[in-house]
């Protein structure tokens, strides 16, 4: 698939989820470039911002397979993953799969629950598989999770790990909307709901063969010196506790990539690796001693694009 395709590929998602989700142009952006990088998405802001209809506007546009579930204390692993039942009919246990063999699984509120219950995701993030009894069950292709999570409330909560933080590709906050666009979501939503009529405007195969693209588009060497520059500032800098580790390295890479397909070029320039930085890199920074991880991860990620010098066109 060229790149070209890409681009309208994306489009047609972005026009299609714009339908229902009103003044979100660049959150949308941002989440189909992580999906043709093949990568997870962190959606955290507060209740009520537009999270999960985002999650399920995705799912409807593609027109794969969706599962949700409800993060809570007592879930369990196998709630997930699923687990092997005895079937005396036929003498042995029969794994059966659970709503992670889906394309698109909605993590809701994923950190209220246990440590061990978020940690069932691991092995699915990263291999994109489930092993059970010794077995390894492949989940379907694209697998791409989006895991909402509400910053602002504590109790009942249980924080996401590092190792699994670092598995997810970017991390997004939808935000308030603004007055007008608050207008259109009322009379959006006045009489109906519009996520109920979407339909799809591709299928998994077209999507996963724009990840099969990405390593067509070129990467110059300036820019990858660029990105390098960038990670490793993180590392030395005074706030830091532990800055981004070459596989964050990698993501802001890939994701800028996917970014430069589905803008229709085969090519990435830093203004792409520029817009990706604090998405893909500040939720993987551990500042040392401060109360507000993420807004100083956040002000560390800025730091650098503002410090580090810019490649430029070679003439």
């Amino acid at each position: 698939m060229q790149s070209a395709e890409i681009a309208a590929l994306a489009a047609r998602v972005k026009e299609n989820i714009a339908r229902v989700v009103v003044g979100k142009e660049e959150m949308i952006d941002l989440l189909l470039a992580s999906v043709i990088a093949r990568g997870h998405v962190l959606l955290e802001d507060v209740p009520g911002t537009g999270k999960t209809v985002t999650a399920r506007c995705f799912a409807r546009s593609i027109g794969g397979i969706f599962s949700r579930i409800q993060f809570t204390p007592d879930l369990l692993p196998a709630d997930i993953t699923g687990t092997r039942v005895y079937r005396q009919d036929r003498g042995e246990f029969v794994f059966h799969p659970g709503p992670v063999f889906a394309n698109i699984l909605l993590a809701d509120e994923i950190n209220r629950a246990t440590p061990r219950t978020q940690s069932a995701l691991l092995e699915c993030m990263e291999e994109r598989q489930v092993t059970d009894g010794g077995v390894t069950h492949v989940l379907p292709e694209p697998f791409l999770v989006i895991a909402t999570q509400n910053p602002i409330e504590i109790q009942g909560t249980f924080p996401l790990p590092e190792a699994q933080l670092d598995r997810f590709l970017m991390q997004l906050t939808p935000g308030y909307p603004d007055h007008d666009e608050a207008l259109r979501i009322l009379g959006r939503f006045l009489k109906d709901e519009p996520i109920q009529t979407l339909e799809p405007v591709c299928d998994c195969e077209a999507l996963a063969e724009a990840q099969r693209a990405l390593p067509q588009c070129e990467v110059d060497e300036s820019v990858r010196n660029y990105i390098a520059e960038l990670c490793e500032y993180t590392r030395k800098d005074d706030r830091v506790q532990l800055g981004v580790s070459p596989r964050g390295m990698l993501a802001l890479m890939r994701a800028a990539q996917a970014l430069a397909l589905t803008q229709g070029r085969g090519f990435v320039i830093p203004d792409d690796v520029q817009r990706l930085a604090v998405p893909v890199l500040a939720h993987r920074i551990i500042a040392r001693g401060y109360a507000s991880q993420a807004e100083t991860g956040r002000k560390i990620v800025q730091d650098a694009v503002s410090a580090v010098a810019v490649p430029t066109e070679k003439r």
